[in-house]
């Protein structure tokens, strides 16, 4: 039976896939013309400038969010104290609390602790779902490896749960052992622990 021709989904691996085609496609290959050689080059050079910008742009995001929430957390000790000192003093007025805002439970949560709480659901077609909370984030990187690779690397960065791991099989009709874990973001800066690691199956 013939197969089904193969193209990742996933960005990175289609870099990875789009090079190895660059690199070995010449006219020797049968149906190959000269118009796609060239398309293909011009491709792959416009792919890796824009993947430059893009990291460029990446380093910048999480340097400029790390300073972001490093501000926003230092303005929150003093806003908080200030809060604290309206709530105590003896003229406090409570419709003037209501006007400023400055009423209501007051969140304890140690944001250094928190860690997210995966859970994982493998469908038919090699997909899993990867379930997790996010109560205080914008969403949760989610690191992954497959079978026995050695090191974890970034899958995602998802806000929505769950996330949908659709990624073909390594090998056609072959279940395959996919493990997840996770750490909170906001912006593009991390916090928190890392998650403990689950595992799925993935199945035909």
């Amino acid at each position: 039976m013939k197969k089904q021709p193969y193209m990742p989904r996933q960005k990175l691996p289609f870099i990875d896939w789009h090079d190895n085609l660059t690199a070995n496609t010449d006219l020797t290959v049968p149906g190959v013309v000269a118009g796609d050689v060239t398309n293909l080059k011009a491709n792959n050079d416009a792919i890796h400038a824009k993947k430059k910008v893009a990291d460029a742009a990446d380093r910048a995001a999480v340097a400029a969010n790390k300073d972001l929430n490093l501000t926003i957390g230092a303005s929150k000790t003093q806003a908080s104290k200030m809060v604290k000192n309206i709530k105590n003093a003896d003229g406090f007025d409570p419709v003037q609390a209501k006007k400023l805002r400055i009423e209501g439970p007051e969140d304890t949560t140690d944001l250094t602790q928190a860690m997210p709480v995966l859970t994982v659901e493998a469908v038919n077609g090699g997909v899993v779902k990867v379930y997790f909370p996010k109560p205080h984030a914008e969403g949760v990187h989610i690191q992954s490896k497959v079978g026995n690779q050695a090191d974890f690397t970034l899958l995602a960065s998802a806000t929505h749960s769950p996330f949908i791991d659709n990624r073909p099989l390594a090998v056609a009709g072959q279940p395959e052992t996919r493990s997840y874990r996770a750490i909170y973001f906001q912006g593009k800066a991390e916090f928190g622990l890392m998650s403990t690691v689950v595992v799925a199956t993935a199945i035909v």
